[in-house]
């Protein structure tokens, strides 16, 4: 079923993938079986053809298309930030679920009052997200009690097998963002199944984790996080590395300050900023169930640059072979230039000899579970 939402009102999009569901009554906003009786659609032509004077019957062509696949709590946030950003001409959602597209679909319709909202289309069939500029993935298995990490992982490559070959099918030009979990695994994944060149598919990696770690930073010096500069890198996850070295605050490097900060020996026990960025996640799951508004964001953030093709410096997961001595064909997360073309760069970031070996490390882990993948 597919369901197309303008700025004015939502209509059934012609010619677009459908399954055999009833029609609904005119107009959407009206419930069915209201006590308003609802115009023939006759009438309602009539009055079109003498409210517009038509001028041109040129078929809109979207230049900013994004895709998403999944309309999960991550999927939703992701659709939502890049709708505030306005950073779409046309948004297109696919989901297993017909009832959630339908729903969600008619929700943010439902908000174009307050938004410049692009056109909205919704369908099961991928051939709705034709002609995308930027498809971000967030649909995904999700680990059941007592599954190892690998298991996680190799359904989730069935999954993908079937996602990215349709993607690809119909927009074989696009840039890929993955945004599901693990997410460093799923876009090494993405990137062997879509076949397409690696600047071009782009894990949201330690783009969050930066985040966190510039937020609580921070917090506790009581700067304001736009303020605070430093990074998170390697995996998204338990792995990471901070890179206590390049931290600073208006050129000011805190290591100066410090010397031993981010070490077991710093009296101040920086690494604990670091910490909490890793328990983050699992607190915020313990007590609400999910994430999903951080992660829209920097979803959203990296589309930005992207589309406007702003060339600004984002961690991201990319293929990091040849680089720090790793020689496996693993993806993550490195301070990345990010333009129209996807990864325009990389930055050759200089580390401290433990910051390098943690990220051998974090790719050693990385890697003992992808070798094991069957495609």
């Amino acid at each position: 079923m597919s369901w197309a939402v303008g700025v004015l009102c939502a209509s059934w999009r012609v010619g677009a993938p459908r399954a055999n569901f009833p029609r609904p009554r005119q107009p959407a906003c009206i419930p069915l079986g209201g006590p308003w009786p609802v115009p023939p659609v006759s009438r309602m032509a009539t009055v079109k053809s003498e409210l517009l004077k038509k001028l041109s019957s040129e078929k809109a062509v979207a230049h900013n298309k994004i895709s998403i696949v999944g309309t999960g709590s991550v999927g939703m946030a992701c659709a939502i930030s890049i709708l505030l950003k306005g950073l779409a001409d046309e948004l297109a959602l696919v989901d297993v679920s017909e009832s959630k597209l339908k729903g969600e679909t008619m929700d943010l319709q439902h908000g174009s009052p307050f938004v410049k909202m692009p056109n909205i289309v919704a369908s099961k069939d991928y051939l709705v997200t034709a002609n995308s500029s930027l498809v971000i993935i967030t649909a995904g298995a999700r680990q059941e009690k007592g599954e190892t990490r690998l298991d996680l992982v190799q359904r989730n490559v069935a999954i993908f097998k079937l996602m990215i070959s349709n993607i690809i099918q119909y927009s074989p030009h696009c840039k890929l963002i993955v945004v599901s979990n693990p997410v460093d695994i799923l876009t090494y994944v993405a990137w062997k199944l879509s076949e397409i060149p690696p600047n071009r598919v782009i894990g949201s990696g330690c783009n969050l984790d930066t985040a966190r770690f510039r937020f609580l930073i921070g917090q506790k010096l009581g700067i304001h996080s736009e303020s605070c500069h430093g990074w998170v890198l390697g995996e998204h996850g338990d792995s990471s590395v901070p890179v206590w070295s390049g931290v600073n605050i208006a050129g000011v490097p805190l290591k100066d300050l410090n010397s031993d900060i981010g070490t077991e020996k710093d009296p101040e026990q920086w690494e604990n900023v670091h910490q909490d960025v890793i328990a983050s996640a699992y607190e915020i799951i313990k007590t609400k169930g999910f994430t999903n508004w951080a992660i829209g964001l920097s979803v959203a953030d990296l589309t930005e640059s992207i589309l406007k093709n702003l060339r600004r410096v984002h961690p991201v997961s990319t293929i990091i072979k040849g680089l720090y001595g790793i020689d496996k064909e693993v993806f993550l997360s490195v301070p990345c230039i990010l333009g129209q073309n996807g990864i325009t760069d990389l930055i050759k970031i200089k580390l401290t000899l433990d910051e390098e070996a943690r990220l051998k490390k974090s790719a050693e882990t990385l890697w003992e579970i992808q070798k094991n993948l069957k495609f």
